[in-house]
């Protein structure tokens, strides 16, 4: 019963359809309309503006501006764990890197080295490793913050499809997540290396960092920018702000061997909020 939408998934101008989608959602004016579309989306997604920090749909500027609110301070304690999770959303997958694979569905599967943009001595690091993907539905919060404390060592873009990220496409699109469209940050954590791949998909219109900006889309080439050495180091504690999805996708974190735990609230279908626990060190 999918196929028509995996037909159109494929069918359509991805690219052009999400810049346009992006350049409509960053629209001020006119004002009614803006507030009446987002009125529109609170209603038939259920968002719970009462935890934003401006909770009305008239105090934000854009759509895009409503789409990347702020939440209240407090309203996403930090728990008492060493990788808690980094987004409001829900667990596609999670759970052991089958040496050089990553799960995806049910007989479908990608390999690390293209999902990192085939950086290979980067790969090798996560090779027989731990995975968890993270979806964020359009309801969600789409700030994305770290897991754990960081040093940014490296961010690579790469180019990609824009398809959908949903549970029909991960079932239906071979390797969907080392196809679309990506922003692969490369970190140096208490226990070593770990990556937060903040993937993109149809009708998202741009990736940001907190120390880059808009990242995404640049120039549709892949692009590798080096953070290990002064004078720009980066270092974000565990649950501050990384980045954010102008309307919403994906994000994979991912993890060498013999580091990290998954909790048992990390599973396929598991409903997950900024702040939760989702791993402990391997000690």
């Amino acid at each position: 019963m999918n196929a028509p939408f995996l037909w159109l998934q494929h069918s359509v101008p991805q690219h052009a359809l999400s810049r346009l989608t992006g350049r409509l959602a960053d629209l001020e004016r006119p004002r009614w309309l803006k507030h009446a579309v987002i009125r529109a989306f609170v209603r038939h997604y259920g968002v719970d503006l009462g935890e934003a920090e401006r909770p009305f749909p008239e105090a934000y500027a854009s759509f895009n501006d409503f789409f990347t609110r702020a939440l209240k301070p407090g309203a996403r304690p930090l728990a008492e764990a060493d990788v808690i999770s980094p987004v409001d959303g829900a667990v596609s997958q999670g759970g052991a890197i089958d040496g050089e694979r990553i799960f995806q569905a049910k007989g479908r599967d990608f390999s690390l080295s293209a999902l990192l943009g085939g950086d290979e001595a980067r790969a090798a690091s996560y090779r027989g490793g731990a995975f968890a993907t993270l979806y964020l539905s359009p309801r969600d919060y789409h700030r994305v913050h770290m897991p754990c404390d960081g040093r940014l060592t490296a961010m690579r873009y790469v180019p990609g499809r824009l398809f959908s990220v949903n549970a029909a496409t991960a079932a239906g699109v071979d390797r969907l997540f080392a196809r679309n469209e990506r922003l692969v940050c490369h970190f140096e954590g208490a226990s070593g290396p770990f990556a937060m791949v903040l993937v993109g998909a149809m009708i998202v219109a741009g990736i940001e960092t907190t120390w880059a900006g808009r990242v995404a889309p640049p120039p549709r080439r892949n692009t590798l920018t080096d953070y290990a050495s002064p004078p720009d180091p980066v270092f974000l504690a565990r649950g501050e702000e990384m980045g954010r999805f102008c309307l919403g996708s994906t994000v994979i974190l991912l993890f060498p061997p013999d580091t990290i735990r998954w909790d048992d609230a990390c599973v396929a279908g598991a409903r997950v909020r900024l702040g939760m626990p989702l791993a402990h060190r391997d000690r």
